[in-house]
């Protein structure tokens, strides 16, 4: 038998001292460190990717839908008798000197600073674009009830609902002309070739002039950047050009979010005579037919931005980095200083721009329908 052991001997405790707990505590908290700070490095390059992936998207869809639009100005209304007359389009809403396109139409306001307007104008005619002939005016409204009546050179290319202008054998000065609505085809007066149209919407001595068919739906489109934002708004159904209307987003609707700034030059043939050929981009509006037949492109420049607010300043004014930090486009062509500047890319009226990062897209659009007006003699 073992003797029985009284008082048996202590066993010392197992477990950690407090320096070890410490040492591993300090460990720990530097590898949290270290992988907090690789996901903050990942995160961000993700946010710049993406946002950079947004911003183009966003870029290309906006310049696709004006690139359409651009192609398609002026069909229907790009003949030499029309293009600068000013046109009646409803009670109170007058459009000043007609064109294809207009860059910076005076009667847009309110746009964001150091941005571009444009005013594009085309219709979806079956008919001839260059117009029908007039034979006839049988009658000449003025009043609410009489109708306007045109006997025309080929009426069945006119159908009721057609929107139409017509316009005088001989220009006039000023030339002030009026948007009408067909209102039936082969009509009395004596004729079935006669085109009526709205009651009281024409204009007299009209006769060996040309009727202008924009078709059923014609387009009257006015784009214009507006709080960071690419806004359309329809000419023939709001009044555009009302300074009041600035604000509504039902007017002016956002197409594009995103896009804050939108530059616009006219590709102008400065030989004389002319030969057909661009020769500069500016800025420089057509004052006349001839400068107008001059046209045969607009160079187009879109400015799309990253929603994400970086602290940082990641984008400069003259930074060689890449296409996505870059605000540099090619801009006017001209010698004259001033005018280099004037149409440069600014977006220095947001205070932050710099914390932002951006895509610009441009494009030249050939003016499709000026272009077919050809070589004109005189000009």
């Amino acid at each position: 038998m073992f003797p029985l052991e009284l008082n048996p001997s202590p066993r010392r405790a197992a477990g950690f001292t407090l320096v070890e707990i410490m040492v591993g505590m300090v460990i720990g908290v530097l590898g949290l460190i270290i992988m907090m700070q690789v996901f903050s490095l990942s995160e961000s390059q993700k946010r710049s990717t993406t946002g950079g992936g947004d911003a183009q998207s966003s870029g290309a869809i906006a310049l696709f839908g004006l690139q359409r639009d651009l192609r398609q100005a002026g069909y229907g209304a790009s003949d030499l008798k029309l293009v600068g007359c000013n046109v009646l389009l409803r009670a109170g809403v007058t459009l000043n000197s007609i064109a294809p396109v207009t860059i910076n139409p005076a009667s847009i306001t309110g746009q964001d600073a150091n941005t571009d307007t444009l005013l594009i104008v085309y219709g979806n005619t079956n008919g001839s674009p260059q117009g029908d002939g007039i034979v006839a005016q049988p009658a000449s409204g003025g009043t609410a009830v009489a109708p306007d009546i045109y006997a025309v050179q080929t009426p069945t290319s006119f159908n009721p609902g057609d929107q139409v202008i017509a316009t005088p054998q001989t220009r006039a000065t000023p030339c002030n002309l009026s948007l009408a609505s067909v209102a039936a085809v082969g009509t009395i007066v004596g004729s079935s070739a006669n085109v009526a149209v709205t009651a009281g919407t024409g204009v007299a001595s009209m006769s060996n002039g040309t009727l202008f068919n924009l078709g059923q739906a014609p387009k009257i489109l006015a784009y214009a950047i507006r709080s960071g934002n690419l806004t359309q708004c329809n000419y023939l159904v709001n009044d555009c050009g009302n300074a009041a209307n600035n604000a509504n987003s039902a007017i002016w609707v956002p197409i594009s979010n995103n896009i804050v700034s939108m530059k616009a030059l006219y590709g102008r043939d400065t030989s004389a005579p002319m030969d057909g050929i661009v020769d500069v981009f500016d800025s420089t509006a057509p004052a006349n037919a001839c400068d107008w037949v001059k046209v045969s492109g607009v160079q187009l420049a879109l400015v799309a931005r990253n929603a994400n607010f970086e602290k940082t300043v990641v984008t400069a004014v003259a930074d060689p980095g890449p296409p996505y930090r870059s605000l540099a486009w090619d801009g006017d062509t001209t010698s004259n200083p001033a005018a280099v500047a004037a149409n440069n890319i600014d977006l220095s009226a947001n205070t932050t721009w710099q914390n932002y990062r951006y895509r610009v897209l441009q494009t030249v659009v050939p003016l499709r329908n000026l272009i077919w007006q050809g070589v004109q003699t005189g000009c």
